[in-house]
């Protein structure tokens, strides 16, 4: 014990519990030797988390004394310095007391400071509001710490808890401390968190390498929840570089057997759901609950990345009606991570997509509160509420409202954040500045593959176009922004393309027929050609009207009647069709 660390003192106690269990016990618990044994275990397990420490620390003095005499020297020793260590032990307890009594938690023994770091762990992942706020939690931390420096679990305590108050030094700290004491499951750990540190602070190649490092560990050790939790950071990672797809791709194939395929490849539905299911197989029957709530969050996304909201909204619900499986400890009484957090996003932007604002400004309200704005995964309700507002601003044509939106959208996604400030440019008829956005973006996404946002972007960009009275331009676009969608399965944006496709293709036949320029046609032609333009614009003014824009209507409306009063309408009016 004394050669090895203070893990080995306590290793040994943990043992001699074992003594007393099975059906024949090495030790009785009513002989001489078990009722020592019981006394000396209870005294241990009373001791403060300090008093371990000093008691480790004579231990190994001891034994360094010991080599260097005689057995009949270290007895003499052992026999003068035992009321010594008994008048400096009272010393040093009445000095630990006196230290503690600072601490807001008092004195804690071995298994209370063990106690106290998995509790405040479980509060920061679970619910961040019911833990001690972060310089409490700092203060505590140093008062462990101050007796022994080699704590690794409170070294990383530490960094989970320095990003809330945006401490980089002390996480960047604290992860190299963890990095010279722990091992196993802290190393990995600090290896994905060192990823995670790195890419927030856009160090993207420190991020990459920390990352490869753990997945190397993570592939030797078979842990398939650390390889998961890495190849999710690499995927973002990939976000940012085009190059590391091909490190993803490896990844991903070497760890096919763990039951990890991408929505992005153009899987039918069926085919990625059973994927997933293998390995939530795996998840229901070890009961790991964080990974069964990451793979319905991803089924979420998954279903909305397809167009299908009812199925999104189903497994939302789903997520959101769990009861976690872990045990719930120190008074946990919701599931504060990351995987509620986007579950309660995507219900939100369901409902407002739907026209529902005031219930996804409710759901909002209850993000606000379950995620304060200084906790870990706020950020993702802030880019939610900004898009969602942002949205409506556009529908209500508030288009200096939406501008002022724009900023703070950047700075949580840039790619969205440039793309809408595109829109904007666009509602407010700049098209140059607009089409110059657009032009780069494409770009951007396409080296990135990001074919979702590469689909928006063709949709914006063939409206410039038809607003620029280019429809034939803009016919191009639309058939390969419908040709990604359906490829990738994408239903939401392949219905959007349809419907953008068949505007392009109203308002190029009104400038053929009204205009007369393109082509030669007979009277008769056009008079079938414009009933049926008049026919598209009625549905245009009831379609305005429906929707309160009062102005579109109106234009329309009068459209209709100068097409009506020019041609009479044979046969049963449209409207005594309606």
């Amino acid at each position: 014990m004394a050669e090895g660390e203070l893990k080995d003192m306590e290793q040994f106690f943990d043992d001699l519990s074992d003594s007393f269990s099975g059906t024949e016990p090495e030790v009785h618990k009513t002989s001489v030797v078990g009722l020592f044994l019981r006394h000396m275990i209870l005294a241990y397990s009373k001791l403060s988390f300090s008093q371990v420490f000093k008691l480790y620390t004579a231990l190994q003095q001891y034994f360094q004394n010991g080599e260097k005499k005689t057995v009949e020297d270290a007895d003499m020793e052992l026999t003068s310095r035992d009321e010594g260590e008994r008048k400096m032990e009272k010393e040093e307890l009445d000095v630990s007391v006196r230290e503690e009594e600072v601490s807001c938690s008092g004195p804690l023994s071995q298994k209370q400071a063990e106690f106290f770091l998995s509790q405040q762990a479980s509060l920061l992942k679970n619910d961040e509001t019911k833990a001690l706020t972060p310089a409490s939690l700092q203060k505590e931390l140093n008062n462990l710490l101050k007796f022994n420096p080699d704590f690794a679990e409170a070294h990383y305590l530490g960094y989970l808890n320095n990003p809330a108050v945006q401490d980089v030094v002390s996480s960047t700290h604290s992860l190299l401390r963890v990095f010279w004491i722990g091992s196993g499951f802290i190393y990995w750990s600090m290896q994905a968190s060192s990823g995670l540190l790195g890419y927030e602070l856009r160090h993207g190649q420190q991020a990459e390498l920390a990352l490869q490092e753990a997945i190397r560990i993570a592939q030797e050790s078979n842990d398939h929840v650390c390889l998961q939790h890495c190849l999710s950071w690499l995927y973002v990672l990939g976000q940012k570089r085009s190059d590391s797809y091909v490190l993803l791709e490896h990844s991903v194939k070497k760890a096919v057997h763990f039951g990890l395929p991408r929505a992005f490849a153009g899987k039918t539905a069926n085919k990625l759901m059973d994927a997933l299911k293998d390995s939530d197989l795996l998840h229901w029957k070890h009961s790991l609950s964080e990974l069964i709530d990451i793979s319905i969050a991803q089924k979420t996304a998954i279903w909305r990345l397809y167009g299908r909201s009812t199925m999104a909204l189903q497994q939302a619900q789903m997520l959101l009606s769990m009861n976690s499986l872990e045990a719930v400890n120190a008074g946990v009484q919701q599931n504060n991570t990351e995987s509620f957090a986007v579950a309660l996003c995507h219900l939100a932007e369901l409902h407002a997509e739907q026209g529902c604002f005031a219930a996804a400004s409710e759901v909002l309200k209850h993000l606000k509160e379950r995620f304060p704005p200084n906790s870990q995964h706020a950020q993702l309700w802030m880019l939610c509420d900004q898009k969602i507002q942002f949205d409506r601003a556009m529908n209500d044509g508030k288009y200096h409202l939406a501008d002022s939106l724009v900023t703070g959208i950047t700075a949580l996604n840039s790619i969205e954040g440039v793309y809408r400030k595109a829109v904007v440019l666009q509602a407010q008829n700049q098209m140059s500045e607009a089409h110059k956005l657009l032009q780069k973006l494409l770009v951007h996404c396409q080296k990135l593959k990001n074919t979702e946002m590469v689909i928006s972007v063709l949709l914006s960009v063939a409206e410039l176009y038809w607003r620029s009275s280019s429809p034939t331009i803009a016919l191009p676009m639309l058939l390969q922004a419908l040709a990604l969608s359906k490829e990738y399965r994408l239903q939401y944006l392949a219905s959007e393309t349809v419907l953008n496709l068949a505007f392009a293709q109203v308002n190029h036949a009104i400038a053929l027929q009204i205009g007369g320029k393109a082509f030669s046609l007979s009277s008769s032609n056009v008079m079938l050609a414009v009933e049926r333009i008049r026919d598209v614009v009625y549905f245009q003014a009831r379609l305005y009207h429906t929707l309160g824009k009062t102005q579109e209507r109106n234009r329309c409306a009068m459209l209709f009647r100068q097409l009506h009063q020019e041609l009479p309408s044979h046969g049963v009016p449209l409207i005594n069709h309606l």
